[in-house]
């Protein structure tokens, strides 16, 4: 099995005033393209861009965006951030399933397959190409929706926040 593994840093921890330059600076490091972190505060705890980042990104870099929806009900916004320039869009399962939450964390019970997949034919019904993301902890069965996805993005850490400890498991 071929493996391609590509460089995807993330403009999360960006100086945004200077978005630019630092784009730049992960083309010149050799990137393959650039990772947008999109949080809703409900999905994971924190908050992060919209589509206008998306659209300014992307008069910066010809590089493939890569934007990755960590949000609630993501097929409402799926066909904002196509718009914005985004050349792969990527939900996590876990957003179609139903959920007890415990505090700041979130456990999930049973992710609605059909759901996924439809997210997903949406992307590329909008000439994107379609990512799936799993959580660590996911128990979600990925290989039902391979056929449908152009990528897919295992989680190393729990998404929300950098600076997490890898999960080795992950792997």
């Amino acid at each position: 099995m071929k493996k391609n593994i590509l460089i995807a840093p993330s403009i999360l921890s960006a100086d945004f005033s200077k978005l630019r330059e630092e784009i730049k600076k992960a083309e010149d490091a050799g990137a393959d393209m650039i990772h947008v972190d999109v949080m809703d505060g409900c999905f994971v705890p924190n908050i992060t861009i919209g589509p206008l980042i998306v659209e300014a990104a992307r008069r910066c870099t010809d590089l493939p965006l890569d934007v990755h929806l960590m949000i609630e009900a993501p097929h409402r916004f799926i066909k904002d951030f196509a718009d914005a320039g985004s050349d792969i869009i990527t939900i996590h399962a876990e957003a179609y399933g139903e959920d007890i939450r415990k505090g700041r964390s979130r456990t999930i019970c049973k992710i609605d397959e059909g759901r996924v997949i439809e997210a997903l034919d949406q992307i590329r019904s909008l000439g994107k190409k379609a990512g799936i993301s799993l959580n660590p902890d996911s128990s979600f069965c990925i290989e039902n929706v391979l056929a449908d996805a152009q990528m897919i993005l295992i989680m190393s850490v729990h998404p929300g926040f950098g600076g997490q400890k890898f999960i080795p498991d992950a792997l």
